[in-house]
């Protein structure tokens, strides 16, 4: 972290004369010209060939078997882990979605972003239990506490989800993010004007796809070590000469503008009856979606699998904890400093919520920071898409594959891995078209599956891990009934869509007044009279239907194990009660007190930032 810290500083030194001119100059002329000049292509070209170097250096140990191929040989170091599980972490939500969230509603979102305590607990909680199974994958897991009916289950939705959702989301950010930075909408093949967005999906799933294939979870883990720091420097420079901007040279100045702009949604906690951002809603739902996501999500937690053993293991988590701190400052501020600059007169400063970080590296930026940021973010949507895929291609050959063909041998694991990672890309790709071609905003709600499925998921592992008597028929009938839960909410908001501006802008204009309570009833009582029981659900606040779908689950789970018969006492291994007193007795030598130290300051600077934006 010092030499990263030495980096910023330095870059900050040389960046005050270049912002001092920004600031009194129209930033928005970045845009009516070139975004990037020779000294952005030099910087574009020279990342361009230490990545690939690096690719090539990760390749030279060749993959004799699934463990080589999809946990990278399980010889992976604290620093890999702690790299690749940010890496993977910053995809589309946050070059896209977080700092347009930023714009539109402040610190609203800031609640998903401070989960790094949730990553401690992945790292002191579960690393152990993990470990200790040499599992694969997390429905590898639940087989062996539960049932073979469970792990199926688990498999099908988070590949259906990585495939139909996450993949899709990335390939669209990579849209959103080099038609913003080439400036571009229309490119010329063969006479044809054709739209920048079918080069820009095949060329970056096709390029990702392409070393993932042959690499696999290595290349993956060497890569993030070069693209977390570049990542977080680049954000870094933005966050700096954007309050520099906007307080004409003053970073002091430029904090309390952007305060006084977003007023008061600056504060994380939101007034109960906020139709969208109460705190009763946020802060239980974040949770449950957060434990899913660090603690039993394979796409994160394959990382920590791919460990030397638990202490790298352990130690890449308490990195990736501090790593997780970054994203609000890096990524949510610069949104809210972006809202601060379309208000700010004299600036010239335009963009929309979505391209709100992509604007401030095409208006604001110098140049040559400009091309290093830009490679940042290129590498950071490449290294989330080169993760699901690997993911994805794990799940199937793990938890199918292998199952069809016991005896088959390492070197033909690695080869279905590489034919599933080239499937899930055609796939990926395929998908992406369908969805552009609909025209419609299908894609955000297929977007929010996660949401709705993570309460089960959830409930399956914390009741399987902390409850010894848990069963395999209440994990299977109590899952299963959380997801269609989740599904049929899911489908009620899809039927309903059509009504979501609608109700939406009702709901908000009461809260703040604009309409009295009488005037959104005559607004709603058309819609609620023809649908009924549909609409009372589709109402519900989607963070409180995630806390319903838990509590349900939960109680299924509780109710149906309490009423058959107890599990087989050999699944109590599988639990947190299960160590062996060897176990214990590895996984105490596994820590000492600066791990100890380093995840209390991880969970002291959650709670001094709620205490501070309260």
């Amino acid at each position: 972290m010092n030499e990263i810290t030495n980096s910023v500083l330095t870059a900050t030194n040389s960046m005050d004369m270049a912002t001092n001119a920004l600031a009194t100059a129209s930033v928005a002329g970045g845009m009516n010209g070139t975004v990037f000049n020779g000294l952005d292509l030099a910087v574009i070209i020279l990342f361009a060939l230490g990545m690939i170097g690096t690719v090539w250096y990760s390749m030279r140990k060749k993959n004799e078997s699934g463990k080589d191929y999809f946990l990278s040989g399980r010889d992976a170091n604290w620093l890999q882990i702690g790299s690749s599980i940010f890496s993977s972490n910053i995809g589309s939500e946050h070059l896209v979605g977080l700092a347009g969230a930023g714009f539109l509603t402040g610190m609203a979102m800031a609640h998903w972003e401070m989960h790094a305590y949730w990553i401690i607990i992945l790292g002191w909680a579960f690393v152990p239990i993990y470990d200790r199974m040499k599992i694969f994958t997390m429905p590898e897991f639940l087989e062996l506490r539960f049932s073979r009916g469970s792990r199926n289950v688990l498999s099908l939705l988070t590949m259906a989800s990585l495939v139909l959702t996450k993949i899709a989301a990335t390939i669209y950010a990579g849209d959103v993010v080099i038609r913003t930075l080439l400036n571009v909408d229309h490119i010329s093949v063969f006479g044809h004007q054709i739209d920048v967005f079918w080069a820009i999906a095949l060329g970056l799933a096709a390029t990702t796809g392409l070393y993932t294939i042959f690499g696999g979870m290595r290349v993956i883990m060497y890569t993030s070590v070069l693209q977390a720091p570049v990542l977080i420097l680049g954000s870094v420079c933005i966050l700096y000469t954007g309050l520099h901007v906007l307080g004409h040279g003053s970073l002091i100045d430029g904090w309390h503008a952007t305060l006084v702009t977003v007023g008061s949604n600056v504060h994380l906690i939101r007034s109960v009856h906020d139709p969208v951002w109460a705190w009763t809603a946020v802060l239980p739902a974040s949770a449950i979606i957060g434990f899913w996501y660090w603690c039993t999500d394979q796409y994160i937690v394959q990382r920590v699998l791919a460990g030397k053993n638990q202490q790298e293991s352990r130690r890449g988590t308490i990195l990736a904890g501090f790593f997780k701190l970054t994203p609000v400052f890096i990524f949510l501020v610069p949104g809210m400093i972006a809202f601060a600059l379309t208000k700010t007169p004299g600036v010239g400063f335009s963009t929309n919520g979505d391209a709100a970080y992509t604007s401030l590296v095409a208006q604001i930026l110098p140049h040559g920071l400009r091309g290093m940021v830009a490679c940042g973010m290129i590498v950071a949507l490449m290294a989330s898409l080169g993760s699901k895929f690997n993911a994805s291609a794990t799940l199937f050959t793990m938890d199918f594959y292998r199952e069809w063909f016991p005896n088959a041998s390492g070197r033909t694991e690695v080869f279905v891995g590489r034919l599933a990672t080239a499937a899930i890309v055609f796939l990926g790709i395929c998908w992406v078209l369908v969805i552009k071609s609909l025209h419609s905003n299908l894609y955000v709600y297929l977007q929010s599956v996660q949401g709705y499925l993570s309460p089960a998921i959830a409930v399956l592992f914390v009741m399987g891990v902390f409850w010894k008597r848990a069963n395999a028929t209440a994990a299977l009938w109590s899952f299963s009934i959380g997801v269609v839960g989740g599904f049929a909410r899911l489908a009620v908001d899809i039927y309903m869509r059509s009504y979501e501006t609608i109700v939406g802008d009702a709901k908000n204009n009461l809260y703040h007044g604009v309409i009295t309570l009488d005037q959104y009833k005559t607004i709603i009582a058309p819609i609620q009279q023809k649908y009924g029981l549909i609409y009372d659900l589709w109402t519900i606040n989607w963070l409180y239907y995630c806390q319903i779908l838990f509590v349900v689950t939960a109680a299924l789970m509780i109710i149906i194990s309490l009423m058959t018969k107890p599990p087989d006492p050999k699944t109590i291994k599988y639990t947190w009660y299960g160590a062996t007193p060897e176990e214990k007795a590895a996984t105490k030598a596994s820590w000492n007190a600066m791990d100890v130290v380093l995840s209390l300051i991880v969970i002291g600077c959650v709670v001094l930032f709620y205490i501070k934006f309260w």
